[in-house]
């Protein structure tokens, strides 16, 4: 268990696209782009250095699995590793418009062989929802479209106001419900439910859960999607669908740090600020996001809002240090896997370019770019700082390291996941899992 490093925080916790928003609007249609960069070569990696110590001493198990996979990228792979963009159609092979026009290929499979990005997150809008036997097969697509490195599949599924698989998967109550019975099994129960549908569907990677305080009755964008008002009850919440998630064999992501329960603009459409002092974030909007840290939370995701009190730059926790190195990784502990928010929302666009801004992220402590609405743009600025020292090759394996270990303890570097279309259909919306529903439906008050 990870200490937290704050004093003021007891949770009291037993047994925790990916967007900010109810519903993400598909971005509108590009009309196809001429001279997109080139695609990333893959390259063969030099021979390894030679090593005095005894073969025996070589690392093993996941430490060993992810040095190996990490020594087997070129840079341009590792730099591809940082991404999970939006592909467009119901399979791999489908042609779109679309992603002629943002990638300069006409299928989803033809973009992984390009990029060879890191993951890829799973939307109604793009196309990718149709049915259950046509996202197994389409999930078995991608990842037979990156056979070296398996991808992170993801989706946005919090369940009540944010469910991107409905309706194929149970219609489960959302967290503000989840709150309101004071039960925290059920948190877990319901997050188990959730996690084993979306891996029999070949998704491994959810979006969940929200660790947001939902402080401001305001608050246009989070409401009942949180577990409630109460900071230590969402800590016990939190902490308990984390152990839910990982139950099931799934990544869990606590959204949004450092908190995005106290604000009156939605980050889609605008830059929220909360004026919390570092007491009151200590008090107020930390002890989910510890408590999900003491659980062994895979991911954790930024949120695209403006705390001056905690950094006073006037940039987004996303492109932050101070926040997303200095508070959620030196002083919570958290050495995971740090996720933007789209970055093709409002929030996290007012300053810079697209390509600035992913530069900008992983200066900042982040490891994982979601949706970066000119993939071309970012992959190339990500690339060029590489190459020219500004973010360093350190830097640049430190999160690759961090990607290829949560793949690791998912077992994907030890073999491609395939999902079944007979299982998928069998355990979604069982019987078993429609009774989790109606009792949590049953307890809320």
């Amino acid at each position: 268990m990870r200490t937290t490093g704050l004093a003021v925080i007891v949770v009291a916790a037993s047994v925790a696209a990916g967007c900010a928003g109810p519903g993400v609007a598909a971005p509108a249609p590009l009309s196809p782009a001429g001279g997109q960069a080139g695609a990333p070569a893959s390259a063969a990696p030099d021979a390894p250095a030679a090593d005095a110590a005894p073969a025996t001493s070589k690392p093993s198990g996941v430490k060993g699995a992810v040095e190996g996979a990490l020594a087997g990228l070129s840079m341009e792979e590792k730099v591809g590793q940082l991404f999970m963009p939006v592909l467009y159609g119901p399979a791999s092979d489908t042609v779109s418009g679309e992603n002629q026009a943002r990638y300069g290929v006409g299928t989803p499979a033809k973009m992984i062989a390009k990029y060879r990005p890191g993951g890829v997150i799973l939307f109604p809008w793009a196309d990718n929802v149709k049915n259950v036997k046509q996202i197994v097969a389409l999930t078995n697509g991608l990842q037979k479209a990156s056979p070296e490195i398996p991808l992170l599949i993801g989706a946005d599924q919090e369940n009540g106001q944010v469910s991107r698989l409905a309706p194929l998967v149970t219609k489960l109550p959302g967290a503000s419900t989840i709150g309101s019975t004071g039960d925290i099994s059920l948190a877990r129960k319901a997050a188990k439910v959730t996690g084993t549908e979306l891996l029999a569907l070949g998704i491994n990677l959810d979006f969940a859960p929200v660790a947001d305080v939902n402080i401001n009755p305001r608050n246009p964008v989070i409401g009942p999607r949180a577990y409630g008002s109460d900071p230590q009850k969402v800590a016990s919440m939190v902490a308990a669908a984390v152990s839910g998630f990982h139950d099931a064999g799934i990544t869990a992501t606590a959204k949004h740090f450092p908190g995005h329960g106290d604000t009156n603009v939605d980050s889609h459409t605008g830059l929220p600020v909360i004026q919390h002092s570092r007491s009151q974030w200590n008090k107020l909007d930390a002890p989910p996001f510890a408590a999900a840290i003491d659980k062994g939370v895979d991911a954790i995701m930024s949120a695209h809002v403006v705390m001056p009190k905690l950094d006073p730059s006037g940039d987004p926790a996303t492109l932050s240090k101070p926040i997303l190195t200095g508070l959620l990784r030196d002083k919570l502990g958290f050495d995971g896997v740090v996720s933007t928010d789209a970055l093709d929302m409002a929030g996290v666009r007012k300053k810079y370019s697209d390509g600035e801004i992913a530069v900008r992220a992983i200066q900042a402590g982040v490891d994982l770019l979601l949706m970066p609405p000119d993939y071309p743009e970012a992959y190339q600025a990500v690339l060029a700082a590489v190459k020219s020292g500004k973010i360093s090759d350190e830097r640049l394996d430190q999160s690759v390291r961090r990607l290829l270990k949560l793949k690791a303890d998912r077992g994907l570097l030890e073999k491609t996941p395939v999902a079944d279309p007979a299982e998928a259909t069998r355990v979604l919306r069982s019987a078993e899992h429609q009774k989790v529903a109606q009792l949590i439906t049953a307890r809320a008050r």
